[in-house]
This record gives structure tokens, sequence and C-alpha cells, in this order.
């Protein structure tokens, strides 16, 4: 082994070892935690620095051993580091360390802090597995490990019914996706002979694949699950009760971004039918306009945050419908840091607003002198989701539009020009919501008319240290990286990243549309808003509180279903007045969890309650009848048995007599 593959299997090595001894030292050497939780990633994240500039772009690093022979199709544990899994590799890290450092302010008191950091580091570790490895079923085991690790953190407040309600709905929709995921796998495996990834992409490409159009379907319904993709993307708005510095790390770098990783690699396999393309388009499309609309419709800043995840990665879905990888894992890289930085953005205002209503909007006011750290980070942080120049959202994104518009002029080999049409159509009408609410939630944030809620206090230093660290590349990243990009990617033939003229115009010219169109009808509802009352606050507020304890009395008073609006009656929201008799349906998701309980859970439901019946009135009672005749049988031989001999000799001798009688009558 290479000293540059030995430096990349200790980049997922640390925190899976900081993850071990985080839960066997937590409880008994408390004093080792933090730098249980911090040093590993940050470790992790100066290696993976230093394998990428070793290897430099166009180059891999490969090592491979033999596990115990399986028989049939042979499993390998390879270490397959490329391009862009060297780029995924150092989001992953940076993300991930960001959060740990960020999370030793914010969960500072709380008493599951230990079993906290250490779930954290597996998760980090089971993501750099899946970017890391080259070898299918070792990428399931990572997938699997994260569906784990997201079903504690999104529970961490386990005390209230919506993180336990939240953390379980996380579980089986994704677990849902991955049942399909598997046997997509397994009859990829049949087809090209090996779980070996290169090998899969090279039979994809030379036509080897039996059915390449069911085994892409079987794939993308675990990508929906992972990537919250329409139609099992519910569960990610609801994933909002755990704690904030985890919506930053699922969102930002593991979880979501897994699924939209594993089709770039595995792009050869969707390619291969056009049928799949159109699927995944069609996908794409519904998910970028459909989590525009909700999130205009959100009161609560982490809910908006959570559907414009769920549209970011509608982008990347459609950049590999049109083939173009590229331009999919530059806005996955763009998209992880600007959203990392808005999460965590949202968790200092959280602190700041001490609302017991989840950091309802409407109900902010006051902040923006507060925690200026946060509102110009999140400014930044939002003009990138905007797609504003020259901020790194601009290039990525414009590099998923520029994709769709040459698919859809025919320019891309094997994908119809439907598909491109369709990508670049829903595209520029998602940039325009993504304008409208990205603009709706910084008014509604830091400019809102209301009165102040309490003072907390001076925020945690490394909590917004952190933001301004995560502004750098937000700013930077896009205009410095995206002409050398496609170098790292490898891609063959070579595409080509950034905006063109007809994109950069229509993409930012509908972004500013939707911003003006929020500001002005802002402008024209404030007198209203300013008549909306505060609402419940946290009163007696010590500045010492810890944030990470004002988050869990927001869900722990909030309502019963995690994300109602809370202000959803506010006559002053510029969403309401945008979306008008929309707006209902669009601020509970469109009632697609109506929808679902209703063609799916009831039905399980009443098969549940009829295998009950079946199993407790009906066999049950055979069974206790069968039981019943033998015992009332014994029962009655038992009453005969006196011990008496002459009771005995007296019922031997009157049988025998019956038996004399019954002779003599039949001759």
């Amino acid at each position: 082994m290479t000293l540059t593959a030995s430096l990349a299997a200790l980049v997922p090595a640390l925190p899976f070892l900081g993850a071990a001894l985080g839960f066997l030292l937590g409880r008994r050497a408390p004093g080792f935690v933090r730098p249980l939780a911090v040093l590993p990633v940050l470790t992790s994240l100066v290696l993976a620095a230093l394998v990428a500039a070793r290897q430099g772009p166009g180059h891999t690093t490969d090592a491979s051993h033999r596990l115990t022979p399986t028989g049939s199709i042979p499993i390998d544990l390879t270490l397959h580091v490329d391009g862009f899994g060297a780029t995924i590799a150092i989001l992953v890290t940076l993300v991930a360390t960001c959060v740990q450092i960020y999370s030793v302010a914010y969960l500072r008191d709380d008493p599951r802090y230990p079993s906290y950091a250490a779930v954290v580091n597996l998760f980090t570790a089971a993501m750099l597995l899946v970017v890391y490895t080259g070898d299918l079923m070792v990428l399931l085991v990572g997938w699997e490990v994260m569906g784990i690790c997201s079903y504690f953190l999104v529970g961490h407040y386990w005390e209230t019914e919506a993180a336990r309600a939240a953390s379980l709905k996380a579980f089986l929709v994704t677990k849902l996706g991955d049942v399909p995921f598997l046997i997509g796998v397994f009859a990829l495996a049949t087809d090209a002979g090996t779980f070996r990834i290169d090998g899969i992409t090279a039979t994809a490409l030379n036509g080897g694949l039996h059915h390449p159009t069911v085994d892409a379907l079987l794939l993308l319904a675990g990508v929906a699950g992972k990537s919250a993709q329409f139609p099992l993307h519910t569960w990610l708005p609801d994933a909002m009760a755990g704690p904030t510095p985890v919506s930053a790390l699922i969102h930002a770098a593991t979880m979501v971004a897994a699924g939209i990783y594993l089709v770039a690699r595995l792009l050869p396999v969707f390619t291969a039918s056009a049928a799949a393309l159109a699927v995944l388009a069609a996908m794409a499309a519904v998910t970028m306009i459909g989590s525009g609309l909700a999130a205009l419709a959100q009161d609560d800043i982490k809910r908006v945050l959570a559907y414009s995840t769920i549209g970011q990665l509608g982008y990347m879905a459609g950049a590999l419908a049109v083939g173009n990888r590229d331009a999919a894992l530059f806005h996955l890289l763009s998209h992880g840091v600007f959203k990392a930085l808005l999460f965590l953005g949202a968790g200092v205002v959280i602190h700041a607003a001490g609302t017991n209503s989840l950091t309802a909007m409407s109900r902010m006011g006051g902040l923006a002198r507060r925690v200026p750290d946060a509102m110009w980070t999140m400014a930044i942080g939002l003009a990138a989701l905007a797609a504003l120049p020259p901020l790194s959202g601009f290039f990525s994104k414009e590099s998923v539009l520029r994709a769709a518009e040459h698919a859809a002029t025919g320019d891309t080999p094997d994908v119809p020009s439907a598909v491109g049409w369709t990508v670049l159509v829903a595209g520029l009408l998602a940039a325009l919501l993504t304008g409208a609410y990205a603009t709706r939630l910084f008014l509604l944030a830091f400019r809102g008319s209301g009165p102040q809620a309490p003072d907390h206090g001076r925020q945690p230093l490394p909590m917004t240290a952190v933001l301004w660290v995560l502004a750098i590349p937000t700013v930077a990243f896009g205009g410095l990286t995206y002409r050398r990009l496609p170098d790292w990617f490898a891609s063959v033939p070579r595409s080509s990243l950034g905006p063109t003229l007809i994109t950069a115009v229509l993409g930012t010219g509908l972004a500013l549309v939707g911003v003006l169109v929020v500001f002005g009808a802002w402008r024209a509802v404030g007198e209203a808003r300013r008549r909306v009352p505060m609402g419940a606050v946290v009163e007696n507020a010590d500045a010492d509180v810890e944030p990470a304890l004002v988050e869990a009395e927001a869900i722990a008073t909030h309502q019963r279903i995690y994300g109602d609006i809370a202000g959803a009656d506010d006559p002053g929201d510029p969403g309401r007045l945008l979306l008008g008799p929309l707006h209902a349906s669009a601020s509970h998701g469109f009632r697609l969890d109506a929808v679902y309980h209703t063609l799916f859970v009831r039905p399980v439901l009443a098969a549940a309650e009829l295998v009950r019946f079946l199993d407790r009135d009906v066999v049950e009672t055979w069974v206790k009848g069968a039981a019943g005749a033998p015992n009332l049988l014994g029962a009655a031989v038992r009453k005969a048995q006196t011990g008496n001999v002459q009771t005995y000799l007296s019922a031997l001798l009157a049988g025998a007599v019956v038996l004399a009688v019954l002779v003599a009558v039949g001759s």
C-alpha cells in the first residue's frame, strides 16, 4: 500500500476510532470527551487535504484486500480515491469539524453530549467510507450505518414526542427506499460479476447490463430515500427535531449527499437507460418546484432551510439526469458549505430569539443588532443559496442550468432533449422561488417588527467563529475553482462548468425577480405585520443559558406535529400574500403525509388489526379448544380415580355385566 493510500485509509478510520473511544470513555473520563470529539475529525480534515494534494487532479489511488471468499461474487475491502472522491472527503471532514467545534459550545451542559459526539464521529466515518470505498457492498455498510446514526441524532431530544416521531419516521422512510436499493445492488453485481464499482460501470459502458432500466430504478428508490427526493422526501423537514448542528451535518455533507454521490459514481448505469434518466429528471423537477413552494410557506426557520436542501438536491439530481456528473458534484460541494453556514447560523438565531415556538420567524424581533455575526454570514449564505453572483452558489447552480441547456439543445449524447428541457424549465422556476424564500427568511428573521425577545447575551465564540470560517468558501469557492474542477473530476469527455450568457441572465434575473417581489410584498404588508403580537417567549432568560436548552424547550412546547406553522395566520407574511390559497397546503408540505397515511399507514394498520383478530379470536380459540377438550376428559377421569379398591371392582363388575348383556342382545 502506498503512502497516499495509507493516509487515505486513516481518514475514515480516525473518526471511527474517536467514536469508539467516545463510547467507552464518555462517562468514565469526561475530560477526554471534547478532545475525542474534535481532534479525530480535525486530523481527518488535514489528512484528506494532504491526500488530495499528493494525488493531484486526474489521478486515482487504489488499494484492495479480498475478504473471506463468498463462493460466488467476491467482496473486496477496496480503497478507491479519485479526484471527486478526494474533494468530497474534504467537504465532509470540514463540515464535521465545524459541527463538532460548534457543538462544544452549543451542547456544553447537555448530559448526553458524550454519546452525541461519539455518534457524530461515527456518522462522519460512515460517510467517508461511502466516499472512499470502491466496492458496493462495503459502501452499503456505510450507507446503513448513516441511517442508524441519523435515527439516534434526530432523536437526541428523545423526551419530546416530536423528536421520537421524527427519528422513527426518518429511519423507516429511508429503510423503505433501501429495500429496492439492495435488490438493485445485487442485480448489478450479478450482471457484472463483481461488486467493484469500476467493474460495474465498465459493464454498463459496454452494454453488459441485462436490465439497465430496472437496475437504475431500483437504485433510485434508495437514492430518493437517502437524498430526500420526491416522493420519499417527507422525513427531512421533520428531522429538524434534532439539534441544529445535527441538521447542519445531515443537510450539508452526510446522509442526503450520499445518494447524489452514489448516482454520480454509477452514472453509466443510468445513462444506459433513457427511461431511467426521464424518471430521474421528473423526480428532480417535482422536487425543485414543490420544495420551493413549500419553503415559501414555512414559518419555522429550520424548516425553510430543510425544504431548501430538498430543492438544491433536486438541482443535483437534475444535473445527473442530463448526464453531467461534474455540475452535480460542483453544486454538491458548493451547497455543502453554504448550507452548513445557514444551519449553524440558524442555531445562533435560535439561542438569540429564545422563542418556545421553535424559532417561528413571525415571532422574532430585534435580532439584527444582537446577532450581527449570524445576520451577516447568513446574508452571505442566503445570497449564495439564491445563486447571486459572484458567490459560489451562482457558479455551481449555473453549471447545472448550463448542462440542462446543452441537453435540451441535443448536444449531450444519450440524453433525450425532453429530459434537458424538463430540468432547465424546472431549474429556472426553482431559481425564482429560491430567491423569494431566501429573501423572505432574511426579512422575517432579522427585520421583524415584533417586540424584542429576551436577550440571552453574547453568543459563544466557537459558534460565531465557525460561521465566518464557512463564509470564506461560500464567497470564494465557486469563482476560484469552477475552471479547475473538471480536471479533478476527470470526466471523459471533459465537461465545462460555470455560467453561459443565457443561463446567467435567465437564472440570475429570475432570482432577482423573486427577491424584488418578496421585498415588495414585505413592504406592502408591513403595517399589518407590525400589529401581530410577538407570542410566547422564554421568560427570565439567563445570559448563560445553554443554546441547546433553548432549542430543546422549543421542541418540547411545540405542537404535536413537528413543524406545524406557528405563525400561519400572520397577515404580515409576504409568503401568505404571494401564495394565496395555495399557502395552507404548501405550509403542510402539500399534505403528502396525510396522503401516505391514507394510502399506506391506514391499510397496514387495518391489516395488522385483522391479523390480530384472526390470531386472538380465531386461531387462539381453536388452540384453546383443542387443549380444553383433553383437559375436560382428564378432569372427568381424574374424578373417577378415588383410590378405593372396592369402587374399582364394582365398576369392573358392572362393565362386565353390561358387556354380557350387549353380547346377549346382539346374538
